[in-house]
């Protein structure tokens, strides 16, 4: 069989979930199949050397800008899985599949992390482009959608979702849960530079979704009210926070940290929070519990079936109810059981993702 993929994700932003989430499924496939990657990459970049590029250079951000997108899914892309003669082709970041289904025979599955793009406000640089962009998303998800002979979504939260805004594609849609490797890294875990013995931790501040702000003021409060509440790492960039709260005695706001480190901080840390509006999946909370740290989620997304039934949760809009469980936690004895927690995490580990991908492939042929 031979499968191309969408790795534009890889190229433009390879620490990113949804590059981590490409690269899983890339080494999934290959136990199965041929695998071609497309992209469109600078003039210099290492994947024209391992993948189908337009000739012509892309900037290496370019993945959602309208102008290299249109270049590359309508100019580029049809005529490229034609030649590659494909049997399958994966889009892999909500949208990106060719303007027209060409060869007849190549079957098109549409990978589809979470529709937030359309239902909730995301990071723009103003009003205008936000609209702008929605509607780019609605019209290129929507043809993806339509265009697709599956749709793969990270959990069921997604996948109603995905079917409550495109009722006429529910028969599609199939869960395809996110792999998340269970295994310490090979090099020692060394926190960075900064971190206290004791702390709390928090991965991903970009969108409003993150409910960042929210979160960081009701630690505050609690932290106030009982100084047994550990200060409060966050893993973003410091700018998604509002000036007020930039300079908060016990908050430590950091960025560019490697793996191994950031491994490191879910190893050591008393909890994760995770107090998101909404998630397709939550891919920090499965790398923690791999890891064998606790974690507290918000209730009323993907967090609900991710996360062990015995974890606390709150609601990610009563601020009081959450302040209440940061002190009870923080005057609580920490429970160390790794092994339970890990093997929960081990439910999204490589074996049994690869394992779901040739399900889902197989049901895809006996569709063909």
């Amino acid at each position: 069989m031979r499968i191309g993929i969408d790795y534009r994700p890889v190229t433009a932003a390879p620490y990113s979930g949804i590059a981590r989430q490409v690269l899983a499924l890339e080494q999934a496939l290959q136990a199965v199949g041929e695998v071609q990657r497309f992209t469109a990459a600078p003039v210099d970049h290492p994947h024209r050397h391992i993948a189908h590029c337009p000739v012509a250079a892309s900037p290496a951000h370019g993945l959602h800008r309208p102008s290299e997108r249109v270049k590359f899914e309508l100019g580029f892309l049809p005529q490229a899985i034609k030649a590659s003669e494909l049997d399958v082709y994966i889009a892999t970041a909500n949208t990106g599949l060719p303007v027209w289904q060409t060869p007849a025979d190549t079957r098109y599955v549409l990978l589809l992390h979470d529709v937030f793009q359309l239902t909730m406000d995301n990071h723009h640089g103003s009003r205008l482009k936000a609209m702008v962009y929605r509607q780019i998303d609605r019209v290129g998800m929507s043809r993806s959608v339509a265009l697709a002979d599956a749709i793969w979504t990270p959990s069921r939260f997604t996948a109603s979702e995905v079917a409550r805004l495109f009722p006429q594609a529910a028969a599609k849609i199939a869960v395809l849960p996110n792999a998340v490797p269970g295994v310490l890294p090979a090099e020692p875990l060394t926190l960075p530079a900064g971190i206290p013995a004791q702390y709390w931790l928090v991965v991903g501040t970009r969108e409003p979704r993150k409910n960042i702000p929210w979160f960081v003021a009701a630690w505050q409060v609690a932290r106030q009210q009982q100084s047994k509440v550990p200060p409060l790492v966050l893993v973003g960039n410091i700018n998604d926070l509002p000036v007020p709260q930039r300079h908060l005695d016990g908050l430590i706001v950091i960025s560019g940290i490697s793996d191994a480190e950031l491994m490191a901080l879910y190893a050591r840390t008393a909890c994760l929070w995770q107090p998101s509006l909404a998630e397709g999946f939550g891919l920090p909370v499965i790398e923690a519990l791999a890891q064998g740290a606790s974690v507290a989620v918000a209730r009323g997304s993907a967090l609900d079936e991710i996360t062990p039934p015995d974890f606390p949760r709150f609601s990610p809009y009563d601020s009081e109810a959450l302040q209440r469980l940061m002190l009870d936690l923080a005057l609580m004895p920490q429970v160390e059981d790794l092994s339970a927690r890990q093997a929960w995490a081990a439910r999204f580990a490589m074996p049994v993702y690869s394992e779901r991908v040739g399900q889902l492939l197989a049901a895809l042929q006996g569709f063909a």
